[in-house]
């Protein structure tokens, strides 16, 4: 692995600090492809409709290969169980979501045939559909491209 280019951390980094503490951390951010946004709602599908409708318009992944879609599709659930606690499941359990997410892709390995990986992350919160009974959640997936 390459200790300098970690892209779960930077997708992490990414979705936790504001725009002042990431000056500290511009160069990190150079290196790989990054897309960013937020989404909220009580639908599990819609979660991942947003993460893949940005990703596809930055064209951080070729829309008509199946193997950088279905690559991000993996990485955004296994990000979501992190910020579900295992239980992939919204609405339907009465709890809804406020996240921001990180996309990044890039080559984390030393060696170029390990290719391309994708990370995402969500921060945000997740809680019953009221206001002020949520509470901080975070998760993280990573796949190879």
């Amino acid at each position: 692995m390459n200790n300098h280019l970690r892209i779960g951390k930077i997708a992490t980094l990414l979705v936790m600090l504001d725009e002042e503490e990431r000056t500290y951390f511009s160069s990190a951010f150079e290196t790989v492809q990054i897309c960013e946004g937020k989404v909220g709602s009580m639908e599990l599908q819609k979660v991942i409709s947003s993460v893949e409708t940005a990703v596809k318009r930055s064209g951080m992944i070729e829309e008509k290969l199946y193997r950088e879609t279905h690559a991000l599709y993996h990485a955004i659930l296994e990000a979501l169980e992190g910020v579900t606690r295992g239980q992939s499941a919204l609405g339907e359990m009465m709890r809804t979501v406020g996240l921001r997410f990180a996309v990044v892709r890039g080559k984390p390995y030393e060696l170029e045939q390990e290719g391309e990986w994708i990370a995402v992350a969500f921060y945000g919160t997740i809680g019953a559909p009221i206001r002020g009974l949520e509470h901080e959640a975070i998760g993280l997936g990573i796949n190879h491209i």
